[in-house]
């Protein structure tokens, strides 16, 4: 397995809408590990496969406090959608920003999982938050682009602050 790099906000390469994947082979499942790795070193709980330059319709998720219970959504879809819920939300793109984004609080997805075979799920809360997230990364739109335009506006700034500092 390997460290992938993550994107960060506002690279451009974030807005680039992720194709479906074909069929999910050893390089798929190659992948979804190399993802997860990656999400686990940078303390995340998703990571999808925009952030980490492939532009392959793949998301990976765990919300356990151990990392066993890493989950594969591959080509996913939500088929239903429902109530409401606000939640400070950050992302691994965009570091050290965190903000209110309000969402559906219910949601069912289909998806292939690891092992190539279709499931449906259906997720509340902190999960289904996390779907519509990544999800959004599929589709090129990343969380802070739900706020206001001086509230991104600042944002870039203290990323590209941060990234002066850094070097």
């Amino acid at each position: 397995m390997a460290l992938l790099n993550i994107l960060h906000y506002p690279d451009e390469r974030l807005h680039k809408v992720a194709k479906p994947v074909a069929a999910v082979d050893e390089r798929i499942r190659t992948l979804i590990d190399d993802m997860g790795e990656t999400m686990y070193a940078a303390r995340g709980i998703g990571l999808a496969a925009t952030q980490v330059n492939v532009h392959e319709r793949v998301v990976v998720i765990d919300l356990s406090e151990d990392h066993t219970e890493l989950t594969a959504f591959v080509n996913p879809e939500i088929l239903e959608k429902d109530g409401e819920i606000v939640y400070e939300e950050g992302c691994l793109s965009v570091p050290g920003i965190y903000d209110k984004v309000t969402r559906a609080e219910h949601v069912k997805v289909r998806a292939l999982g690891r092992d190539g075979q279709p499931f449906e799920l259906e997720a509340h809360g902190l999960l289904a938050i996390c779907i519509q997230h990544e999800i959004d990364h599929l589709n090129g739109k990343v969380f802070v682009e739900y706020l206001s335009k001086m509230k991104q506006d600042r944002i870039k700034t203290k990323l590209k602050k941060q990234e002066r500092n850094n070097l």
